[in-house]
């Protein structure tokens, strides 16, 4: 969800709590004199809106709701065109973008020498950060210096070699263009280490990943970030994720929009 989106929605919020209906007196029908043919009319325009919508009595409110919407969110995009950002991460060939529309995972794969390194995040953590105060841009002074990004996005990467046995999975946080390691696990089955699988995912539940990393002796946490570096991992795809996560978010609420506007219609 776009920063533009969620001041929206707190404007409105505000709007309808302040400008509530007041109460009136009921209209007695006795004093309601309408035109019969005008009546029918009514009727009858109201069933066929009713019947093109499906059947319920709020379909046209809410697919001209769903419409307004989605005007608002295309008029706000800037370019429908890929984004520069996104052009110049492509450009510099190191790693490949898998995005599946629909998906709220993406993933990152590269080639380092006989190692295949992989990252996974979601914007899913996008709207849990929008929605928490603590990663809120503050303004005033000093707020030009604060990165644009400062919101955490989970990222997992995984290790794979051509002529060995098993995987390094790291689990990281993603935030103000820099990743921190929370743990280094190896798995003695590369497969059990990569693989997407509920079935997977229950086996890793019960083996053992290795201790905290802040736990670790300090020179061993040193070598293990410069290693991790030395694959890629760095301040520049540090800075990419967050961006790529707004980019996709965006992309996938304008998608859900038309989505169910065309539901609601159909």
């Amino acid at each position: 969800m776009s920063v533009l989106r969620a001041l929206r929605q707190v404007t409105a919020s505000s709007s309808r709590a302040i400008a509530r209906p007041v109460a009136r007196a009921p209209l007695r029908l006795a004093t309601v004199q309408l035109a019969p043919r005008a009546s029918m009319t009514a009727a009858r325009a109201f069933s066929v809106s009713a019947r093109r919508l499906s059947e319920g009595s709020t379909d046209v409110v809410l697919s001209q709701k769903l419409a307004e919407e989605l005007k608002y969110e295309k008029e706000a995009a800037v370019d429908a065109t890929e984004p520069e950002f996104l052009k110049t991460f492509k450009e510099q060939g190191i790693w490949t973008v898998h995005d599946v529309l629909g998906n709220d995972e993406v993933t990152l794969t590269r080639k380092f020498g006989n190692e295949t390194v992989r990252l996974m995040f979601s914007i899913a953590d996008i709207q849990s950060a929008e929605e928490d105060p603590e990663y809120e841009q503050e303004e005033g002074e000093g707020a030009e210096d604060q990165p644009l990004h400062s919101y955490p996005v989970r990222a997992s990467f995984s290790v794979t070699k051509a002529n060995a046995k098993g995987s390094i999975n790291i689990d990281t946080m993603c935030q103000e263009g820099a990743f921190i390691i929370d743990n280094m696990s190896y798995y003695p089955d590369a497969q059990l280490g990569t693989e997407l699988t509920a079935e997977a995912d229950w086996k890793r539940r019960g083996l053992y990943i290795g201790p905290q990393f802040d736990t670790l002796d300090v020179a061993v946490q040193e070598e293990i970030e410069k290693w991790v570096q030395e694959r890629g991992i760095n301040e520049n795809l540090a800075m990419f994720i967050p961006e790529y996560s707004e980019y996709k978010e965006q992309k996938e609420y304008v998608r859900w929009l038309e989505n169910v506007k065309n539901f609601v219609e159909a």
